[in-house]
């Protein structure tokens, strides 16, 4: 098996390389296929390169090259409550030193689903998706509470999932 590299139609040369902070550098047309994706994640390859001006097998590879660069994925989005997990919450993390050791932690933990460190009254917020109440409480009691580093957490708990949309395109 051999490696092809396949040169793309932008007229930017530089939209396979990173740009000086190390994230991939997108060119316009990498964005006009993310917005096609965010649009319908199931839209044909064939459908993308009609709209963004590229051949399937083009789309192909660009859209591989994205998830392999980790600019995106493409995955089923559900509201946990109605697949059988009963409590979402999130959850506001203070840290006591380097923040990076306890957000890989959290990382790590199956329950966790979103982590950002932040500015303001908390260091990391975390955003967490367990099957009951006695399912959180022993993620939030035993597991993050006692990592080294936390020093405090306040947990802000789900009703009911009103808004949750990847629409915001590449502007």
């Amino acid at each position: 098996m051999h490696s092809v590299r396949v040169a793309s139609r932008s007229a930017d040369p530089r939209d396979s390389r990173e740009s000086r902070n190390g994230t991939p550098h997108l060119d316009a047309v990498s964005l006009a296929i993310i917005e096609q994706l965010q649009e319908d994640g199931r839209r044909p390859y064939a459908a993308i390169g009609k709209a963004v001006g590229l051949s399937e097998a083009a789309v192909r590879q660009r859209v591989q090259k994205l998830l392999d660069q980790g600019v995106m994925q493409i995955v089923a989005v559900t509201d946990p409550l109605t697949v059988g997990f009963r409590r979402q919450a999130m959850l506001g993390v203070n840290v006591d030193g380097d923040l990076d050791p306890v957000a890989d932690a959290l990382s790590a933990m199956q329950e966790v689903e979103y982590i950002v460190i932040t500015a303001g009254s908390f260091d990391l917020m975390v955003e967490i998706v367990c099957e009951d109440d006695d399912h959180l409480l022993e993620v939030i009691n035993k597991r993050i509470r006692t990592l080294p580093g936390v020093r405090s957490t306040e947990s802000f708990v789900y009703l009911k999932l009103k808004k949750q949309t990847y629409m915001w395109g590449t502007r």
